[in-house]
């Protein structure tokens, strides 16, 4: 909310436009050479090179090298919160492997999530824990990874999966008083928390129910025959671990510490030491395998379990299967990701300094001649702003504090425009692979953005439906005159 838009006089719309233009031309390169690794370091590196054209056009139109970097590290400061959760997640995904949580979780959803009713059930799923932890990175960092064990092993395509857990996890995200983008929208806008919730339920819910006919209907179409019988890959679960409902304290400590409103930070630690524990009393052999010693003493538990933390593991089973599918690469895993985000913090912090960022909102909104005019404004600005700037806040935040003014000349109540933000600027923001919000899900759930963009049906429907709704001017609020005689 204190975020300052940046203006710059000197720079004109065209010059704005170029380090977006070259930044695109680039990936489009890069992914074209290097195919599904282009996000090992290659798009990183281009990312700076777009940040670098920024800084080009920055110098010729008087930003100093200073002003550029003191945003960039501005931009990088604000990001630091989500680092430390990727590292988290990260950790969390480790314990919750070798003390069997995740294979726990597949174990029971192989008997009861039938090939049939998968798919839609799992946006449902993560609908519910989305909405109450107010959380859609908490809920893929749970239930998330667990349904795409379950997925892949029902032989549905992983990027499938991942949308529907995305699809679900932005919708309850959207509408959950603990949400804090859900929070941030109306604050930009100018109306209260619960009017912005109940007036985004007039989109929010159609483009659910599209979103999940959508995921009945691929449920019912996908071919998962040929999969091993399911009693089989239980059996071989078995095997692999001590699998017990009692595993199931861990995560549903985490989500009522969510719940609660505790930090997510501090709620992904605790998971993460209970798991570490629980793995010692539940998975004593995987423990001592994973720390290379000969009998469980704590040394040996306090290696095993720091190795699951940090560090790739690996629990070999009877079935191929099920041995790619149980790996965590732990901490180091996400250090990818956190690079990623890192890079794309310069390119958003250099378009900030340069004011490039707000002539580009300001030349949408001067779009902006109808109520739909100023509808597709907003939308544009926050698709730009996902783009630009990498980041969800800021693609809240901008269009939020530009366009608040236009609306109310128009005589349109906030909500409108908070609505359309959450529409637009939360829901695409995990569609962008360099953004904070799609390099964090990419890495948590272990799937390309690319892989699962064709899926994320709610994420897809969303700007949509809020354009649809003001083209046709439907539930379209006025803005109440207060005046009296």
């Amino acid at each position: 909310m204190d975020t300052k838009i940046i203006k710059n006089k000197e720079l004109n719309i065209w010059e704005a436009l170029i380090p977006v233009v070259a930044l695109v031309i680039m990936l489009g390169y890069n992914v074209y050479v290097f195919g599904d690794s282009a996000l090992g370091g290659s798009n990183q590196f281009i990312l700076l090179l777009g940040a670098a054209v920024a800084a080009i056009v920055g110098f010729f139109n008087k930003v100093t090298y200073q002003k550029m970097i003191d945003e960039v590290a501005e931009n990088i400061k604000s990001t630091a919160g989500a680092i430390l959760i990727l590292l988290m997640v990260g950790a969390l995904a480790g314990t919750w492997l070798v003390s069997g949580i995740i294979p726990s979780m597949i174990y029971y959803g192989l008997q009861i999530l039938s090939p049939a009713i998968f798919l839609p059930a799992t946006l449902i799923i993560c609908s519910v824990i989305s909405i109450a932890t107010g959380s859609s990175w908490t809920t893929s960092a749970t239930v998330g990874i667990a349904l795409i064990g379950i997925g892949g092993t029902l032989g549905f395509p992983l990027g499938m999966v991942a949308g529907a857990v995305i699809s679900g996890a932005y919708f309850g995200d959207k509408l959950s008083p603990m949400s804090d983008t859900t929070n941030l929208a109306p604050a930009m806008a100018g109306t209260d928390l619960f009017t912005h919730i109940k007036y985004m339920t007039l989109t929010t819910v159609p483009t659910y129910i599209v979103s999940l006919i959508l995921f009945i209907i691929l449920g019912l179409t996908v071919d998962t025959t040929g999969i091993a019988d399911s009693s089989v890959l239980l059996a071989d679960i078995e095997k692999a671990f001590h699998i017990t409902p009692w595993l199931f304290i861990v995560p549903f400590i985490v989500i009522g510490l969510i719940v609660k409103k505790t930090e997510p930070l501090i709620a992904l630690l605790i998971g993460t030491l209970l798991a570490g524990i629980f793995a010692i009393l539940f998975q004593p052999e995987i423990v001592l395998m994973l720390s290379g010693g000969k009998t469980l003493n704590f040394a040996n538990a306090y290696k095993g379990v720091l190795n699951a933390i940090t560090t790739d593991s690996v629990i070999p089973t009877e079935n191929s299967t099920l041995t790619d599918l149980f790996k965590s690469g732990g901490m180091q895993k996400m250090l990818g990701t956190i690079w990623l985000i890192l890079c794309a913090m310069v390119f958003g912090g250099i378009m900030d300094a340069i004011g490039a960022l707000s002539r580009i909102s300001q030349a949408l909104l001067n779009l902006a001649k109808s109520t739909f005019g100023l509808f597709a404004s907003t939308v544009g600005s926050c698709l730009a702003l996902n783009i630009t700037a990498s980041d969800q806040y800021l693609a809240i935040v901008v269009p939020g504090k530009m366009f608040s003014k236009a609306y109310a000349d128009k005589g349109l109540a906030p909500e409108n425009l908070s609505r359309t933000l959450e529409d637009s600027g939360t829901v695409t923001s995990v569609l962008i692979p360099w953004n904070t919000c799609g390099a964090y899900q990419s890495g948590t759930l272990g799937v390309e953005t690319f892989d699962y963009l064709p899926y994320a049906f709610f994420n897809l429907l969303s700007p949509f439906m809020t354009l649809l709704f003001a083209a046709f001017n439907i539930k379209i609020r006025q803005l109440v005159s207060t005046i009296k005689n």
